[in-house]
């Protein structure tokens, strides 16, 4: 028997380490949450015949169900994500049986691969009992967020293969998906809706007009409505540049004199002065906001001008200063339209992080920049299409403003299908698919 422990930032990674060294067929004796990530312990030829029998330890169900309810009744300060974790822990442990002793492998077999009924609304979590220790509670719901992960990835895994023997002819079009770049979820929600349809090709088609008439864009071009408008985002995604362009549009179809432009980006070298040069070229005001001043005072001199654009600061989502510059833009007296500018470039950790980030000032939809150089789409629109943020404006090169475009829904689709990965997905990308299907367990996949 070989015995190897491997180390990685998450469970996923990990779960990959041991597939690509010990193979399939490797046996998961152990994992712990260390310091950077988690440590797993694999067995190759691992001796079934001194395990325990193949049978619900009900025991071990109870203590679980124990934990995770002390975990909700003791933790006040719990987040409605902490809360959302606990009732997916729920549905995997009610959707498995748990095992004494049984070790999860690679790859077994999986009868029905089903997701459990949705959970219903964590009560509100109460004041902690007298005489529990908040550390072992802590550790107590990491051990649980560890297995969780654990158990997404196995059950991914299961259910794709399983899914390749039994429709073969739907597992491909979840290929082409995934070669797309598209959510596990997303996937899954349009595959419902041609779920009656054979014909491969007709199918295809009809997938790609569903995800066409999914994605969200303006009736009315934000220009042409007029009003304060934001451009917010993390730093590099092409919030300054954007402005340039929709600043340069305005003033050749409508004139100079009723556009101004405001910089709150006190913070990045040479800011300021980039906006000065714009404004001087456009023949265009520009108010400088620093920290600290008043984002309504400054804008009541401009409250005459048809549209206002403000360019912000791309800072770290631990930064101080982003909650009071978010929480300006969301001032009552601002009534601004706020759009976040992403680079489709970005990978999907990256976009996820900067939606949750800029959400709290009220977001109007989004601006997908830097097309012309991005690999891949499926992420930046997925992100679109679940958080429901409506696409204002594409860009797609260095030209102010002729590479600023508005959005068609079936191009950015065409778009998307052109620029999508010419190899074929991995095995393990694939399993990752649908661990982010049972991450997110609403429909049965198959």
């Amino acid at each position: 028997m070989q015995v190897k422990r491997f180390f990685a930032a998450d469970m996923r990674q990990a779960m990959k380490l041991v597939r690509d060294e010990l193979g399939a067929d490797a046996a998961i004796i152990g994992n712990r949450r260390i310091a950077g990530g988690v440590e797993l312990t694999a067995a190759l030829d691992y001796k079934l015949s001194a395990l325990a029998p193949r049978v619900p330890n009900m025991e071990l169900e109870d203590e679980l169900r124990k934990t995770q309810s002390r975990i909700v009744t003791a933790q006040a300060e719990l987040s409605l994500r902490g809360e959302a974790d606990g009732n997916t822990n729920r549905q995997l442990f009610a959707g498995l049986p748990l095992t004494a002793g049984l070790p999860l492998t690679a790859a077994e077999p999986l009868s029905e691969p089903a997701y459990a009924a949705p959970a219903r609304p964590a009560p509100a979590p109460a004041p902690a009992p007298a005489g529990v220790d908040p550390r072992a509670l802590d550790s107590m719901r990491s051990e649980l967020n560890s297995l969780r992960e654990l158990m997404e990835v196995q059950l991914g895994t299961l259910a794709w293969n399983q899914l390749q023997g039994n429709r073969p002819a739907q597992a491909n079009l979840y290929r082409r998906l995934q070669r797309i770049g598209l959510s596990g979820p997303l996937s899954r929600d349009l595959l419902a809706m041609i779920s009656d349809v054979e014909e491969p090709r007709q199918a295809w088609r009809m997938l790609l007009a569903h995800l066409a008439r999914m994605i969200g864009v303006p009736e009315v071009e934000p220009l042409e409505e007029g009003g304060v408008i934001a451009m917010v985002g993390p730093a590099g995604m092409g919030k300054t540049t954007t402005l340039a362009k929709l600043a340069a549009r305005y003033v050749l179809k409508y004139g100079a004199q009723n556009i101004a432009l405001v910089s709150m980006d006190s913070f990045r070298i040479g800011a300021q002065e980039q906006l000065k040069t714009l404004g001087r070229i456009l023949n265009v005001s520009v108010t400088h906001v620093d920290p600290g001043q008043s984002l309504v005072q400054a804008l009541d001199p401009l409250l005459r001008k048809r549209v206002v654009l403000i360019d912000t600061a791309g800072l770290q989502a631990s930064d101080p200063a982003l909650r009071m510059q978010l929480e300006s833009l969301a001032g009552r007296g601002i009534r601004s339209r706020n759009y976040l500018v992403l680079a489709t470039t970005s990978q999907k950790q990256v976009l996820t992080a900067a939606y949750h980030s800029y959400k709290r000032c009220g977001l109007a939809g989004c601006i997908l920049t830097k097309l012309d150089e991005t690999a891949s789409l499926g992420e930046v629109l997925s992100l679109a299409i679940s958080h429901e943020l409506p696409v204002a404006y594409l860009t797609d090169g260095p030209r102010i403003p002729d590479d600023l475009h508005l959005p068609r829904r079936h191009q950015l689709v065409s778009r998307a299908v052109s620029v999508q990965m010419q190899e074929e997905p991995s095995e393990e990308a694939m399993a990752d698919m649908f661990a982010d299907i049972y991450h997110s367990p609403t429909k049965q996949v198959g």
